[in-house]
C-alpha cells in the first residue's frame, strides 16, 4: 500500500513497474482502493492508477462504482470515456458491484473485463474485504491485471494459488491502525489467516500477487485465470483433433468441460486441505474448532457444531437412533457476520433436544445431509420456536442451508449446521456430496478424539481412585500433596503417595513407584499401597514392613518392580524413622536457618528383587522442619544427570514459601519446567510441626480394680489443668471403659494411659495383652460387650493396633471450638 507512489523496491522486489517477481513462488504487484461508508474511494495506489487508469487525484472522493470495474456497466465509446467503462466477465463469482453497494458482507472475489482508452480490452482480477469494523472504511477492493500474469509467463503455475499478500516496501495512511483493527474488522476468518494476514500488514508490506504451493486465504479465486494443466489439455485436444484432420473443439464445450473439471478439482483440493487441517491432535475441543473454522468462510459463512452429550462428556453411548430426548450440545460456531452477533443468541455451550419436524431432527435420525436451499419465513419461524426469549430469525431466513451429520461406525456422533448469507449462491446437489464427505471425515476425526477421551477419563478415573485423599492436618504435622500424570499415552502409572495414622499420635508417610506405566502397572500400585496401608496399621518398625512388602511383591510375580520410601514420624520424641527399597532420597528442611538437606540412607534394593536387607535409620527433627519426598519423575530428565535434579529439588524446597501448597508449587515450577519429562511424578510434603510436653499427660495404673476411678479422675483434672473442661466428663468415662477393659486383659504389667492435646483430644491405654477388642453386640443378661459400644457411640473415632509388648487402644474427641 502507498501514498500514491511505492517506495523503491529492492532488486528482485518488482518495483511499481507491474512486472512479475519469481522469489517465493512467483509475485506481481496489486492495485490497492479503499472504499469508505459513502461508497467514495479514500484510497487509491499507484497500481490502481496503473491497473485502472484513473490518477489518485482524480480519484479520491469520486464513487467507487464510476472507477472500477462492476457488473451492468456496458462499455462506452474508448475514445470518449473519461476513466475506461467496463463490462462484466461471466458470472464466475460475486459481482464487485455487490460488494461496493454494501449487498456483500463476507470476502468475495471474481474477474472482471474492463476497457480503457486507447487500449486492448483485459481481464482483471478482485478480491473485496468488508471492513465491518469502526472507521469510516468500509471495503478493502485488491486487483490484479488477469491477462498479464498469462503474457508474462504462460507456463507459471499461476492456477495453482492465486492470494493476495504483502511484501516490504509500501507505504499507505493509517496502515498501522488498519494492520492494528483487521483482526476486528474482517469478518471471522480463522485465527491462522488473520494472524497472516496482519502479520504481514504490519510490515506495512508492498501489495502482490502471490503464488504459493501451500497457503491460502479466505478469498482465492482460483478461476480466474486458467490452470496451466486446462491450458495443456485444451492445447492437447487441439493438436490431436488437428493431426486427425478434425476441427477444433468447440471453444463453448471446452469452456464448459473446464469450468466442469476446475470444479471437481477445486472440490477435491478443498476436502484434500480439509484432512489436512483437522485431527492435528486427539483433544476433543481442538479438534472441534478445527473442524468448525476449516469450513469457515471458504465453504460457508456460518458453521455451527452440535455433538450428543456423552460425546462432549467423552463417555460412551448407547448405540440406536437418537430421539426427541436426545440432548445436543451446542460446542462451536464460527462465522463471518459481525462480532458478537451470534454469540448471544446460540451461545457455545448451550444444550437442547430437537423436535421431529426440524431438519436437524432429519439429519441426524437418518445419518443423511438434509439440503434447504432457502429458508423460508415459516420454517424460520418454525426453527426459532426452539429458542425461549431468543429470536433467531433475522439470523436463519432467507438463507441457505445445509446439515450434515458427524458420524463414525454408522453412529450420529453429532451434525453441523451451515448457512451461507442470501447473496452468496445457495447449496446445491454438489455442495450437499461436499460436505457428506467433509463430514464423513471430521466424524473419524472427532470419533477418535471421543474414544482417545473416554479413554482419558478412565484412566484418570482409576488413577484419582487408587491415590487417597491426604488430610492436610495429621498428629502433630501438615501435609500436602501433588501428583502429576505422565505425558505417555494413557496418562496412568505406578507413582504414590500415602499417609497412615499410627498409635502414639505418629504418622507414617509413605511414597512408591512402580516401574512401567499402563493398566498393570496402576493395579500393581493399588495392591502394594493396599499393603502398606495394612502393614503399617500393625504398627511394623519400617525396615521390618519394607521387608514383608518384598516378601508379598515375590509372590505376586516377578514381572514388576518397584521402589518405595517409608518414613514414620514421632511428633512427641521429634524423630523420623525412615527405611529406603531403592528410591530417591527425601530432603530435610531445617526450620532453624533454612538450609535443606538429602538425607542419606542406605538406599536398599527395589522391591520385587529379594533377598535383601533393608535398615532403619533415626533422625531427629525440630518443630518446623519440612520433610519433602516424590518420585524420581520429577527429578530425572532424560540425558541428564540425575544429580542436577537433585540439587534443583534441595534448592526449590528451601525456598521461602506462605503455605504448604505454596512451597508444592515452587517445587513443581522449578523442576517440571525442564525439558523431556514424560514420568508421572507423586510429591508428598510434611511440616513437622511436633507436640510439645506441656501437650502430653501420661500415667501408668497398677492391676488393681480400684484404680480405675483413679485414672478417671486424672484425666478429668488434666482436662480442666488444659482448658477443656466441656470434654472431661465424657473423656473420663471413656478412659474409665478403656482402662476397665486393659486392667481385666493385662498379664501383669501396669496399664500405661496417655492424653495429647493436638487438633484432637487423643486419650490411648497400653497394656500387654496381644488379643485386640472387637466390637460387639451385648445381649440383656450379658455382663460385658458393653463398653466398647458406648465407646464407638461418644468418641469421634477409636482404634486398637498391635505393639511390640501387647496392644494400644485409644478414642479421639473433637476439641470444642474457642
Amino acid at each position: 500500500m502507498d501514498r500514491g507512489t511505492e517506495r523503491d523496491a529492492p532488486p528482485g522486489r518488482g518495483a511499481g513497474d507491474g512486472a512479475p517477481e519469481h522469489a517465493a513462488g512467483g509475485r506481481v504487484p496489486l492495485a490497492v482502493v479503499v472504499v469508505d461508508r459513502e461508497g467514495l474511494v479514500s484510497h487509491w495506489s499507484s497500481g490502481a492508477r496503473r491497473l485502472f487508469g484513473a490518477a489518485k487525484d482524480e480519484a479520491i472522493g469520486r464513487p467507487a462504482a464510476d472507477l472500477l470495474p462492476v457488473s451492468g456497466a456496458l462499455p462506452d465509446e474508448p475514445d470518449t470515456a473519461p476513466y475506461g467503462m467496463y463490462t462484466a466477465y461471466d458470472a464466475l463469482g460475486p459481482d464487485l458491484e455487490s460488494s461496493l453497494d454494501g449487498r456483500l458482507n463476507f470476502p468475495a472475489a471474481g474477474r472482471a473485463r474492463l476497457a480503457l482508452p486507447g487500449t486492448d480490452r483485459s481481464d482483471v482480477l478482485w478480491w473485496a474485504y468488508p471492513l465491518v469494523g469502526p472507521g469510516s472504511e468500509r471495503l478493502l477492493v485488491l486487483a490484479a491485471d488477469a491477462d498479464g500474469l498469462s503474457r508474462q509467463d504462460p507456463d507459471h503455475p499461476d492456477g495453482e494459488r492465486i492470494a493476495p499478500g504483502f511484501a516490504l516496501h509500501t507505504d499507505f495512511p493509517g496502515a498501522e491502525q488498519l494492520a492494528r483493527r483487521l483482526p476486528e474488522i474482517l469478518p471471522s476468518m480463522s485465527v491462522g489467516e488473520s494472524t497472516r494476514i496482519v502479520a504481514q500488514i504490519l510490515e506495512l508490506g508492498y501489495p502482490v500477487l502471490e503464488f504459493s504451493q501451500n497457503d491460502r486465504v479466505p478469498v482465492t479465486p482460483d478461476w480466474g485465470v486458467p490452470r496451466r494443466a486446462e491450458r495443456r489439455a485444451r492445447r492437447e485436444r487441439a493438436a490431436r483433433a488437428a493431426a486427425l484432420g478434425l476441427p477444433a473443439p468447440e471453444p463453448a464445450a471446452e469452456d464448459a468441460e473446464d469450468l466442469e473439471y476446475a470444479a471437481v478439482r477445486e472440490r477435491l483440493e478443498f476436502l484434500n486441505e480439509v484432512s489436512g487441517r483437522i485431527g492435528t491432535s486427539l483433544d476433543l475441543s481442538r479438534t472441534i474448532t478445527e473442524v468448525s473454522r476449516a469450513v469457515v468462510p471458504r465453504f460457508t459463512d456460518v458453521a455451527g457444531t452440535y455433538l450428543r452429550e456423552q460425546v462432549v462428556a467423552g463417555e460412551g453411548f448407547a448405540d440406536g437412533v437418537p430421539d426427541t430426548t436426545t440432548l445436543w450440545h451446542r460446542v462451536a460456531v464460527e462465522h463471518t457476520d459481525e462480532p458478537g452477533r451470534w454469540d448471544d443468541v446460540v451461545p457455545v455451550g448451550e444444550a437442547m433436544p430437537f423436535p421431529a419436524h426440524t431438519p436437524f431432527f432429519q439429519c441426524m435420525t437418518t445419518g443423511e445431509p438434509v439440503l434447504v436451499p432457502r429458508i423460508s419465513e415459516q420454517m424460520g419461524h418454525a426453527i426459532a420456536s426452539q429458542f425461549e426469549k431468543r429470536d433467531i430469525r433475522p439470523l436463519i431466513t432467507n438463507r441457505s442451508m445445509l446439515v450434515v451429520p458427524l458420524k463414525a461406525r454408522n453412529v450420529v456422533l453429532g451434525f453441523m449446521i451451515l448457512l451461507r448469507h442470501p447473496e452468496r449462491p445457495v447449496f446445491n446437489d454438489m455442495d450437499r456430496v461436499t460436505g457428506a464427505e467433509l463430514a464423513a471425515r471430521a466424524g473419524l476425526v472427532l470419533d477418535n478424539a471421543r474414544m482417545y477421551t473416554f479413554q482419558e477419563n478412565v484412566a484418570e478415573t482409576l488413577q484419582d481412585s487408587m491415590l487417597p485423599h491426604i488430610p492436610a492436618r495429621m498428629a502433630g504435622c501438615d501435609i500436602a500433596t501433588r501428583y502429576l500424570p505422565g505425558t505417555l499415552l494413557g496418562r496412568i502409572g505406578g507413582d504414590w503417595f500415602d499417609s497412615v495414622k499410627l498409635p502414639g499420635a505418629r504418622t507414617a508417610l509413605v511414597v512408591g513407584d512402580v516401574m512401567g506405566h499402563g493398566l498393570n502397572s496402576a493395579a500393581m500400585m493399588g495392591q502394594l499401597r493396599t499393603a502398606v496401608q495394612t502393614m503399617a496399621a500393625l504398627d511394623l518398625p519400617p525396615a521390618q514392613l519394607l521387608r514383608n512388602l518384598d516378601d508379598l511383591a515375590q509372590r505376586l510375580g516377578d514381572t514388576y518392580l518397584a521402589t518405595c520410601l517409608y518414613a514414620v514420624y514421632d511428633p512427641i520424641a521429634g524423630e523420623l524413622t525412615l527405611a529406603n527399597a531403592g528410591h530417591i532420597p527425601p530432603v530435610l528442611v531445617r526450620a532453624e536457618d533454612g538450609r535443606s538437606e538429602l538425607l542419606d540412607l542406605p538406599t536398599g534394593a527395589p522391591i520385587g528383587v529379594g533377598g535383601v536387607p533393608f535398615e532403619s535409620v533415626r533422625v531427629p527433627v525440630a518443630p518446623g522442619d519440612r520433610l519433602v519426598m516424590c518420585t524420581d519423575g520429577l527429578v530425572e530428565v532424560r540425558g541428564e544427570d540425575i544429580g542436577v535434579g537433585l540439587a534443583t529439588l534441595c534448592e526449590s524446597a528451601a525456598h521461602p514459601a506462605a503455605s504448604m501448597d505454596d512451597a508444592c508449587d515452587t517445587i513443581i515450577r522449578a523442576l517440571n519446567t525442564r525439558g523431556g519429562r514424560k514420568d508421572d511424578v507423586a510429591l508428598l510434603m510434611a511440616r513437622l510441626a511436633g507436640i510439645g510436653p506441656e501437650d502430653v499427660a501420661e500415667w501408668r495404673i497398677a492391676r488393681d480394680p480400684a484404680q480405675v476411678g483413679r485414672a478417671r479422675a486424672a484425666v478429668r483434672e488434666q482436662l480442666h489443668d488444659w482448658g477443656l473442661a466441656r470434654l472431661a466428663d465424657v473423656a473420663a468415662l471413656l478412659a474409665g471403659e478403656l482402662v476397665t477393659n486393659a486392667l481385666r486383659h493385662s498379664h501383669g504389667r501396669p496399664v500405661e494411659v496417655r492424653l495429647v492435646r493436638g487438633d484432637t483430644l487423643l486419650c490411648e491405654v497400653d497394656d500387654d495383652d496381644h488379643e485386640l477388642p472387637t466390637l460387639r453386640n451385648a445381649g440383656p443378661l450379658d455382663e460385658f460387650g458393653r463398653g466398647l459400644r458406648l465407646v464407638s457411640t461418644l468418641a469421634r473415632e477409636w482404634g486398637a493396633s498391635r505393639t511390640r509388648s501387647g496392644k494400644s487402644v485409644w478414642f479421639e474427641l473433637t476439641l470444642p471450638r474457642r
